[in-house]
């Protein structure tokens, strides 16, 4: 008599597998791993977001492509995975932060912020007939004068950062940051990092049209996008900087080929 086939523990969001995994929550993160990389770096006066956008073909029209949104004037987020869940996500996000000003009559607090849209996330992990969002958030704003970064999960997980990234290429940007991020970093140089880990992800496709740039200054506690130009001037100075180093590496290659071509000259003369 033939067995039947056993269940998949991925037909439904409620189903545990026997070691306690949810599979459909794990599919949710692999939608995150696949999409584009979002940078988030705190410093001691802002916190800035950074996006490549990954423009695939030329036809299109790159300010169309949105990953990093204002949610209230002191808040943005940066999102990568699925973009329609994304921008349900900001809207209700968006949502919250107005309820909150009508009801206190103060900007809500970004952690707050980040808890309601986790809380949000985490319902759609429990109930069957529904799929978890498949996107994660970068969460960065200013509260009580310091300056906080946040990174939501599919699960409904919800972390707090100094620099971090959501999307394809984590392990090489968090290599970079490991490596180069300090406690006393200033929002210009945090830039100029967040750009320098997303040119190890982009196999020297690296453009000043696919990147995005949010900040929020601690001073201001306002939130912008940068323009085109500002943009274009950050990336100038990376690709500056690795062109510099790409010509030392190739002066010392030739220099250490020379010597070698000597030696052995000497070599055989001997």
């Amino acid at each position: 008599m033939q067995m039947a086939p056993q269940m998949g523990y991925d037909r439904a969001i409620t189903v545990f597998s026997p070691d306690g995994r949810l599979f459909q929550v794990e599919y949710a993160r692999e939608a995150v791993k696949r999409g584009t990389t979002a940078v988030g770096v705190k410093a001691v006066d802002g916190v800035v977001l950074l996006v490549d956008k990954r423009i695939t073909s030329k036809l299109l029209e790159a300010d169309s492509i949105e990953k990093i949104f204002q949610i209230d004037d002191h808040m943005g987020a940066a999102t990568s995975g699925l973009v329609a869940d994304a921008r349900a996500l900001i809207d209700r996000a968006r949502v919250e932060s107005q309820i909150n000003k009508v009801s206190y009559d103060e900007p809500i607090g970004v952690e707050v912020l980040a808890k309601k849209i986790c809380d949000f996330k985490q319902t759609y992990t429990q109930y069957g007939g529904v799929r978890p969002f498949g996107t994660a958030l970068l969460i960065a704003g200013v509260e009580d004068s310091a300056a906080r970064l946040f990174e939501t999960d599919p699960s409904g997980a919800l972390l707090e950062y100094k620099a971090t990234v959501i999307g394809a290429g984590r392990a090489e940007v968090m290599e970079v940051f490991e490596e180069k991020y300090t406690d006393d970093i200033k929002l210009t140089d945090a830039i100029l990092l967040g750009l320098e880990a997303l040119y190890n992800t982009t196999e020297g496709k690296f453009d000043a049209s696919t990147i995005e740039v949010g900040v929020v200054e601690l001073e201001t506690k306002q939130f912008k996008k940068l323009s085109s130009e500002e943009v274009a001037d950050y990336v100038n100075v990376i690709l500056e900087a690795h062109s510099e180093e790409e010509e030392t590496g190739t002066e010392e290659e030739a220099e250490e080929t020379e010597s070698e071509e000597m030696t052995e000259e000497e070599t055989g003369e001997e």
